[in-house]
């Protein structure tokens, strides 16, 4: 520090910033959804003297939605507090060698004493000063505030700022020396014509990559302005030599289907000047160099993505577009060796891959300190490709984000001319070559016929046909002909989302103004009756039980990984899957709701109760089935309590669940039993008209490995489609409490061990269907002293008439054809 704030005198450790060279350069600085616009920036495409608010309000009407506007400083802190002062008098420090003492005049009442410790302060400078109460962000570190202190028994009333003092830059050998001319007293920021600017995040729709710049984002507001756009001028453009003898050879051109490029010789890699750090930083770009930072520059400012490489680099002085082998080693900028995919497209020289094309650079082939040629690409790449490229390789860029959505094929040599002039004014330099354009199969724009009656139909108001036109013009849309009913038009390649004539449409609407659509008083509609009962009301009522019950919803992706499937033929799989995680659609739900204990027991959380709806897909007979499932899970312990301890959960904890839920939605016509399926170890099935209604049980160890767990889950998997069909006969019916009591009555049976207490219960409600209304086991014996294969049930049976008192005579006639009907259908003997 050369203005010392602090009281005493302490070790200062100069910390400069390292040096990003383009092999060290991350790109993980960005949100790739979101777009960073600098309000300064966009105002050079068009003339307008709206405020930055109502740009953002023009934005977000014509589709491009502003999630924030936010003020911003090119540099941290924009320097305010500083002002411009004038050193009348420096002497040394009585009691520091390495120390003066000044006199400042800063524009004040009184001039100020500041004590600095930099070797080249001296009388008569003009000097940028932090006064007492300022805080100075430095280059590098946090900000502080200057305070009046005491330096070796001199009082100090400010600091005079070196440039990494304050953000201006990384030099630290001495304070900064203005130029005579500089008014004291005067803002520093005014000084340095620091502006403030204002930052747009504009949500981007992945349609609308035409908006993903600068000059996208202006044209919308052009349009929406009736005003033209100002293109960068390139006219000073120009082939200095031809000296440069790389060539240029494109193998794939379906993956590349126009490839540019250009030769500038005899520059040099430095620092960036301060305007072009402060428009990327303005949007969050970090300074590299001067050749990256220019190419990084004309990304935002014209969509068109460039990259630069060391021409000394390229062996054999060719550059070939093409396929490397399956396999094939690469190392990238991050210095991360990938294996390459034969489908990966590649810039190569004539021994080996430099960069992959559209997504990363190279660590061999960018740009360094040292290089003094370049060869600078502009490329339009199948969108496709590209995708699937930077998707293998878990790679998201600047570049790739742009490419995967669709470039401007028309923009490549414009973008590079625009890039030869910045390099040429910012690093020096000469263009040795021609532009060397390779676009055999030029891509053609979209022919859409637009008619004024669909138009008017769609949008639901009339538009004057001029005004329609005059919106069509305003986006570049070419009118080839008109007619009474509509027009020829030709849209531009950069618009991939219009290719239709309802895009044209909407592109007309939303220049209009949804604003601008009359809302009728009167809405004219024809009622339809919706089916009974609705998904959303039965969904709503199991999901406030459970939720009542302490359980938690989940949503799970339906695509899952292949490996969980028991029965691929049957599995629908992905044609071009993300990854080999989600390569097909989900036959269960019981991965995904595994898959979330697993990340939740990780993460310390044992005792989980979930619950989920979703679907699942199978393919039979080359037919495709979806069905609307209902999943519950649970695992852990039971809640700790003050009067009673936790309990590990068991399957009658789940099937009470399960159990309530069908009573909550009346359905009683169903039978019991054992379910038999790989995925579970043991657990049961009610079937409803020889149907599955649910599932459940605890799930077998083999599906428990398969996400690493080792701990009892129970699973419920519930069809809801039948679900719905089952409540839909579902009737409300009042009916008064019975005046009459309730009888119960006991038997104990011997009965085989095959035999299953549903099966008992069955045979019961079909022996009397009118007066019983409840059967239970409440007692089990299995032991030595029964014969072999036989087993004890305990049953109770409720007997109620509604209309009197049950005799005993009425309730033994009863009971005799229950021990009748036992005996006969299922074997039981009656123990006396």
């Amino acid at each position: 520090m050369f203005g010392i704030p602090n009281d005493d005198v302490c070790t200062y450790i100069n910390l400069l910033p390292f040096f990003l060279s383009p092999q060290n350069r991350k790109f993980a600085d960005y949100r790739f959804d979101l777009m960073k616009i600098s309000y300064n920036w966009l105002k050079e495409f068009i003339n307008t003297d709206k405020t930055p608010q109502e740009i953002s309000t023009i934005l977000t009407g014509t589709g491009l939605e502003v999630e924030s506007v936010d003020k911003v400083q090119a540099i941290p802190g924009g320097l305010e507090g500083l002002v411009i002062g004038y050193v009348k008098e420096c002497v040394q420090h009585p009691n520091a060698d390495r120390l003066k003492v000044t006199k400042v005049d800063v524009g004040g009442a009184e001039d100020l004493q500041i004590v600095c410790g930099a070797n080249n302060v001296a009388a008569g400078q003009k000097v940028v000063v932090a006064t007492v109460g300022t805080t100075v962000h430095p280059t590098v570190g946090e900000p502080f505030p200057i305070n009046k202190s005491k330096i070796r028994g001199e009082v100090s009333e400010g600091m005079i700022c070196a440039e990494d003092e304050i953000g201006l830059g990384t030099d630290h050998a001495g304070i900064m020396v203005l130029d005579a001319n500089a008014v004291v007293g005067s803002l520093a920021k005014d000084y340095f014509k620091l502006n403030d600017d204002y930052l747009y995040e504009i949500g981007l729709t992945p349609n609308r990559a035409d908006a993903a710049s600068h000059l996208g984002t202006a044209r919308d507001i052009a349009a929406f302005l009736k005003i033209g756009v100002k293109k960068p001028d390139v006219s000073a453009f120009k082939v200095d030599s031809h000296d440069s003898k790389i060539q240029v050879v494109v193998e794939n051109e379906q993956a590349a289907p126009r490839y540019s490029g250009i030769t500038i010789s005899g520059i040099t890699v430095k620092e960036s000047p301060q305007w072009l750090k402060e428009r990327l930083a303005v949007i969050g770009v970090r300074s590299i160099n001067n050749i990256v930072d220019v190419t990084n520059y004309v990304l935002h400012e014209l969509g068109q993505p460039l990259h630069a490489f060391d021409a000394d680099a390229i062996t054999g002085d060719k550059v070939i577009v093409k396929n490397c082998a399956e396999g094939t080693l690469f190392k990238t900028l991050d210095d991360v060796e990938r294996k390459l995919s034969a489908d990966d497209l590649m810039i190569c020289n004539t021994a080996e891959p430099m960069c992959i094309a559209g997504v990363f650079g190279g660590a061999a082939s960018g740009v360094k300190s040292t290089t003094t040629n370049i060869f600078l690409e502009s490329a339009y790449f199948n969108s496709v490709s590209v995708r699937k490229t930077a998707k293998r390789h878990g790679l998201k860029t600047d570049a790739s984000f742009r490419f995967e959505r669709g470039t401007d094929p028309d923009m490549t040599v414009f973008a590079l001319k625009r890039a030869a002039l910045l390099i040429q004014q910012v690093a020096g330099g000469a263009v040795s070559s021609d532009i060397i354009d390779l676009y055999p199969n030029p891509v053609a724009p979209f022919n859409v016929e637009l008619s004024y009656a669909n138009t008017h139909r769609l949008i639901g108001q009339t538009i004057p046909h001029e005004e329609i036109k005059d919106i069509i013009k305003a986006l570049d849309i070419e009118i080839i002909s008109e007619s009474s009913a509509g027009l020829s038009l030709k849209v531009p390649p950069y618009r991939v989302d219009v290719t239709r004539e309802v895009d044209v449409i909407e592109e007309i609407l939303r220049i209009y103004g949804y604003n601008n659509i009359y809302i009728p008083t009167q809405v004219r509609a024809s009622l339809s009756t919706s089916p009974r009962p609705e998904k959303d009301t039965v969904q709503n009522m199991l999901s406030d039980i459970l939720t009542a019950n302490g359980f938690n919803e989940i949503l799970a992706n339906s695509l899952t990984k292949s490996a969980y499937s028991s029965d691929l033929d049957s599995a629908v799989k992905i044609l071009n899957p993300l990854s080999n995680d989600l390569d097909v659609m989900r036959q269960t739900l019981l991965y995904s709701g595994l898959e979330a204990i697993a990340y939740n027991q990780n993460r310390k959380a044992a005792d989980l109760k979930l619950y989920e709806f979703g679907k699942v897909y199978s393919v039979t007979d080359d037919k495709y089935n979806e069905t609307q499932r209902f999943s519950i899970l649970l695992t852990g312990a039971t809640a700790e309590q003050w009067n009673q301890k936790p309990t590990a959960v068991s399957f009658y904890n789940l099937k009470a669940i399960v159990d309530s839920l069908i009573a909550r939605l009346n359905i009683t016509d169903f039978t019991v039993e054992d379910a038999t399926c790989k995925k579970m170890a043991y657990g049961l099935q009610y079937k409803r008209n020889n149907k599955q209604l649910v599932k459940f049980g605890a799930v077998a160890t083999d599906s428990l490995k398969k996400v690493d767990l080792d701990k009892p889950v129970f699973y419920a998997d519930f069809n809801f489609d039948m679900i719905l069909s089952a409540v839909k006969k579902n009737k409300i019916v009042f009916r008064d409490i019975s005046k009459f009591p309730a009888v119960r009555r006991d038997l104990s049976m011997l009965i085989d061990k095959s035999v299953s207490f549903g099966q008992l219960k069955q045979i019961a409600l079909r022996t009397e269907r009118k007066l019983l209304k409840d059967v239970d086991v409440f007692d089990v014996y299995e032991g030595d002293k029964l014969p072999a294969g036989k087993k004890s049930y305990a049953l109770s049976f409720i007997l109620e008439d509604i209309e009197k008192t049950l005799t005993d005579k009425a309730i033994d006639a009863i009971m005799q054809k229950l021990i009748y009907n036992l005996g006969k259908e299922a074997g039981a003997e009656i123990r006396k």
